[in-house]
């Protein structure tokens, strides 16, 4: 009987191990189709989310170009808003025009510039970034070109106060809001930065190139160089720049998802109005763009048509007075992009709040600084008020994505469009306070209290998504 419970024994592990061996291969074919059903099942939900495949993202981010070609056009608008400044001499030798007529066609340019801008924003939206900015370049080429052939007054206002204000006010700081929206999930105050000092380069590159070019060739040249650029900007753009990541397959920069392209808004114009209409019924609107009128007034504005003879009526040549408007837009441009560095780590609110305090404060003490030489002090309120100048765009423009979302451009389009009311205003009221109180220094005391305002009204802006009907 030994041997029979012997073999038995054998027998039933054996079959126990059959079994268990059995029972584990089940187990892993089981567990190998729960993990092919879980693997089919996050593909079809990156199907459903992408609705597309994504193209390997490169080593440097398609975003990077395309903020670099959208520079290179903001650059070339800003370059053809120093000309005017530069023709009053040459046309009144060559035609006997006053200085009215060619500052007619300087200020319905300004007008254009502001108003334009929300149109184009929408416009955008409807029928692509690169098809309005590449034509908004042809039409600044086509306005240069038809002023070197002009020979009366009213046709200076045609070309270069409406067809260079039209086109230039397609490519202004709006366009930057955009291009920054589309493109940009990560970094988009430091774009905005960069976007928003790149006019400000435009003036600084070509101002004093086109200044030599009139002393020594005359005005056509230089007016005709610059319709040969906007023109081969304009190839670029049409070549290299492209309305949304989606449409080269790639995620916005620093996106964590697929962004399918928007279809086209249909209405542009009817949009920007209507976007309008909504925004007027809103409390953030009306500060922001409050703000930027005091933002305007406080600073192209007066400046750029007031600084030479403020600082003339106390004895500074006009040479030394260019020089350091010059050396406030070298601090203008860095501190544009400081502000959008800042804009990404700090509340946009307090950013503004501390650049128009600062202004309030370089503003009061400017008519202790003039004297008939340049100083230290003088040089003190170049550096901050630069600074602070064009700062104020990015943490603006950030406040109206903050609070608008895909509407945000086309609001900071119409809160722009203040700015240049308040830009036009200033100017005129500044020389017209000139003449009735002999000084200036009672603009520049009551542009630092409209400062003081703003600096008060930045915290009250809501910063979170207002529902717009």
């Amino acid at each position: 009987m030994a041997p029979a419970t012997t073999k038995q024994s054998t027998k039933q592990p054996t079959k126990r191990t059959t079994e268990q061996a059995k029972g584990r291969t089940t187990d892993q074919a089981k567990d190998r189709t729960t993990e092919q059903a879980k693997d089919r099942t996050t593909e079809q939900a990156k199907g459903r989310t992408t609705d597309q495949p994504t193209a390997p993202a490169p080593r440097l981010h398609r975003a990077w170009l395309t903020a670099a070609v959208a520079g290179a056009a903001i650059v070339t608008a800003g370059a053809f808003t120093t000309v005017p400044g530069l023709l009053v001499t040459p046309l009144g030798e060559e035609f006997a025009w006053n200085r009215g007529q060619v500052a007619l066609a300087a200020s319905v340019n300004m007008v254009l510039f502001g108003l334009t801008a929300p149109f184009a924003a929408a416009l955008m939206d409807r029928v692509g970034v690169r098809r309005v900015v590449g034509g908004a370049l042809l039409l600044v080429s086509a306005g240069a070109v038809l002023t070197a052939f002009m020979t009366r007054p009213w046709q200076l206002v045609a070309y270069w106060g409406v067809l260079i204000g039209i086109g230039s006010g397609c490519l202004t700081m709006t366009f930057a809001a955009g291009v920054t929206a589309r493109w940009f999930d990560r970094r988009r105050g430091l774009v905005t930065g960069v976007l928003s000092s790149s006019s400000h380069l435009g003036q600084l590159l070509f101002l004093p190139l086109l200044a030599g070019s009139v002393e020594r060739h005359g005005w056509r040249p230089p007016v005709v160089t610059l319709a040969l650029v906007a023109l081969a900007v304009a190839g670029l753009v049409f070549l290299a720049l492209r309305d949304h990541p989606a449409d080269v397959g790639v995620k916005p920069y620093g996106a964590r998802e697929f962004t399918p392209a928007p279809p086209p808004s249909p209405g542009a114009a009817t949009r920007t109005l209507k976007v309008l209409a909504g925004a007027l019924r809103t409390r953030p609107f009306w500060l922001l763009a409050g703000m930027f009128v005091l933002c305007g007034a406080s600073t192209n504005g007066i400046m750029w048509s007031n600084w030479a003879p403020a600082a003339h009526d106390h004895g500074m040549r006009v040479t030394a007075a260019a020089s350091l408007l010059s050396l406030i837009g070298v601090f203008s441009a860095l501190g544009a992009l400081l502000s959008g560095w800042l804009t990404d780590r700090f509340d946009p609110r307090r950013l503004l709040t501390v650049c128009f305090a600062l202004r309030a404060l370089t503003l009061l003490a400017l008519p202790a600084l003039f004297s008939s030489a340049v100083t230290a002090p003088m040089l003190l309120f170049v550096f901050v008020y630069g600074l602070v100048d064009v700062a104020t765009v990015p943490p603006v423009i950030e406040l109206c994505r903050r609070a608008y979302g895909t509407d945000g451009p086309i609001v900071f389009g119409w809160a722009n469009a203040a700015h240049q009311l308040g830009a036009g205003a200033s100017a005129f009221l500044g020389a017209t306070a000139r003449d009735v109180f002999g000084t200036y220094d009672v603009v520049w005391v009551a542009l630092s209290a409209g400062c003081l305002v703003a600096a008060l009204l930045a915290p009250a802006v809501r910063a979170t998504l207002v529902k717009v009907e």
